[in-house]
């Protein structure tokens, strides 16, 4: 049975429900990552004793399934796409959003599917944009490629940002603290392609990156469609 199918306990001296314990939980992920959410965390958090929370979620992993379909709920739009493609590029550039304000999002991004009910409604709704556009197996694995290339950029985004938060250093900043030495290593010739990326290639920001890719992704699907 999850989380979901179980009912909530009776409301008791200090009033707790899920939804609070969610966003206390969402709030300390914000705040210092998943590894500072701990269901005594949150209790405290709460003013409650960790055992009142028990009654609500058995374990870390329900909490953390609870904390994902709040953010789905961020994610899942009420607009109606004008097509399969707007749909798909929606979802992708949603979920980037959300997981630029709560980072710990790209740690539980794939894997198994989300079952809550906001999770479930964002992806009724993706494949609900493709239906009919071919068979089901084909309409599964296109979004299942694009799911794959945005949780991908997402992730390494995302650690980007943290590198930056844990060295006090941009990334154009550790670059450029690091120049001399790749300077020195391409200047053996040993790496010629590299060398011609580094020297050659154009600088773009990383909501640039994502669209580029993104759009290259769904020229790949539109091909499959057709």
């Amino acid at each position: 049975m999850t989380v979901w199918d179980r009912p909530e306990p009776p409301t008791r001296p200090v009033p707790l429900d899920r939804e609070r314990i969610v966003a206390a939980a969402v709030a300390l992920a914000d705040e210092g990552g998943l590894a500072a959410v701990s269901v005594r965390k949150v209790a405290a958090r709460l003013d409650a004793g960790p055992m009142r929370l028990y009654g609500f979620i058995s374990t870390k992993d329900e909490l953390f399934d609870l904390m994902v379909d709040a953010v789905y709920a961020e994610i899942l739009s009420e607009e109606r796409p004008g097509d399969w493609r707007e749909a798909l590029q929606g979802l992708a550039h949603r979920t980037r959003r959300a997981a630029l304000r709560h980072h710990w999002l790209a740690d539980l991004l794939g894997g198994r599917p989300a079952l809550g009910p906001n999770g479930l409604a964002v992806t009724e709704a993706t494949l609900a944009a493709l239906d009919g556009l071919a068979d089901v197996d084909t309409v599964m694995r296109a979004v299942e490629t694009v799911s794959a290339y945005f949780t991908g950029a997402i992730r390494r985004e995302v650690a980007d940002l943290r590198a930056e938060r844990d060295t006090g250093l941009s990334k154009t900043e550790w670059q450029r603290a690091r120049g001399p030495h790749v300077t020195r290593t391409l200047a053996t010739g040993r790496f010629p392609a590299l060398a011609k990326a580094v020297y050659e290639g154009r600088h773009v920001d990383a909501e640039t990156s994502f669209t580029t890719g993104l759009d290259w992704v769904l020229d790949a699907v539109a091909a499959r469609l057709t």
